[in-house]
């Protein structure tokens, strides 16, 4: 049976970046989402068919979704780059993972045998740094939203003791975001790369098909979830004290 590791494996340096199978397949993701955007961009552009239909639509019900969280149509194009680019990349990252040859592919080492491919979220590496890039997004598109003073205001602030601690632990919260992101998306994703591993070991190649429809399921529905809370941070970082007071309910 392959050996399950939580570790990535290197596959080789390039000048003194080792370059592991889950960054090469996180990279060919990257690269197909730029090409696939190009193509798109193109066929836009010189005709108008079913495909610009499907596009168009996609696009509005996401728009829809996020103005029903953001508050105005003009704020959900305005971020709606942020919470699509972070939704595909999750997504496409997390479909690679699924494709042949990826977890089955293995070359030798000197520790003995390593995958050659890797689904990217099933290393934390790669779920933290998609985190920490969505929690420092938000709070720069916030403090630019609200000016840095007040938007840092939300996190030290000397009015009151009570005050002061309501802000430390929004400043706390922040931290705990990346942790909660991070793991959520890492732990689905090596835990359904665990499940097909064994699954195809014990019992062959026809038997996981259903698994593996379950896991792009899980694929898409990590995705959504990661771009969702990124979104709801967003409006909340976007968003006054003074709005929120006024929308509080009265006691």
């Amino acid at each position: 049976m392959p050996e399950i590791t939580l570790k990535a494996e290197e596959l080789f340096h390039l000048g003194g970046l080792p370059i592991t199978n889950t960054y090469l397949v996180s990279f060919l993701a990257l690269v197909i989402l730029v090409i696939l955007g190009m193509l798109v961009g193109n066929r836009l552009r010189l005709s108008v068919g079913w495909f610009q239909n499907i596009v168009e639509i996609a696009i509005e019900a996401l728009l829809d979704l996020m103005e029903s969280v953001l508050g105005s149509r003009e704020a959900a194009e305005r971020y709606l780059p942020l919470i699509a680019t972070i939704f595909l990349f999750v997504m496409t990252s997390n479909w690679l993972g699924l494709m042949p040859g990826v977890g089955s592919i293995f070359f030798e080492t000197g520790e003995g045998h390593a995958h050659f491919l890797r689904s990217p979220a099933s290393d934390l590496n790669f779920t933290l740094a998609i985190a920490i890039t969505s929690v420092i997004a938000v709070n720069l598109l916030g403090a630019i939203k609200l000016g840095l003073f007040a938007h840092l205001g939300k996190f030290f602030n000397f009015s009151n003791p009570v005050m002061f601690f309501v802000g430390i632990l929004e400043l706390v919260s922040e931290f705990a975001k990346v942790v909660s992101f991070s793991f959520r998306l890492f732990g689905n994703v090596f835990a359904g790369e665990v499940l097909l591993t064994i699954v195809a070991f014990l019992v062959g190649y026809i038997i996981p098909l259903p698994f593996m429809f379950l896991e792009l399921f899980v694929g898409f529905v990590q995705a959504f979830v990661f771009a969702m809370l990124t979104l709801v941070f967003l409006g909340l970082h976007t968003t006054s004290h003074e709005v929120h007071e006024e929308h509080a309910p009265a006691h």
